[in-house]
């Protein structure tokens, strides 16, 4: 039965029906089909470098409130996460419209077009 159900889980996270343990902070309406989708229409094909970024941004938005999120702090926290394999020259050749942005919409993460923080008083 064990083996059954972890097959069964193998096949579904293959088809991109299931989020899997890969992604553990997806929002709850995403899964790899989804993204793998939102890749083509982009002109992408995902590689397993494409997935480890997309769980990056993913764990980021999992941890701040959408008040709390800054485009400005993520540009930096990937190019800091990704730096031993070229930081963002990497992260562009990965993601030519931008790791946050692309990425961001590959991933099932809706961005504030607009850093309310910058250039003003909060």
């Amino acid at each position: 039965w064990a083996m059954t159900t972890l097959i069964q889980t193998m096949m579904e996270m293959e088809s991109g029906e299931v989020r899997g343990p890969m992604f553990p902070h997806a929002p709850q309406d995403w899964t790899p089909r989804l993204g793998r989708t939102a890749a083509k229409a982009e002109g992408l094909v995902l590689t397993d470098e494409h997935w480890v970024v997309v769980a990056a941004l993913q764990d980021y938005f999992a941890r701040h409130t959408e008040r709390e999120r800054n485009m400005r702090e993520l540009h930096d926290a990937l190019d800091e996460r990704f730096h031993a394999s070229g930081g963002m020259r990497y992260l562009y050749r990965l993601f030519p419209g931008g790791p946050v942005a692309q990425g961001c919409r590959i991933a099932g993460l809706h961005v504030n077009a607009v850093d309310r923080g910058f250039g003003s008083v909060m």
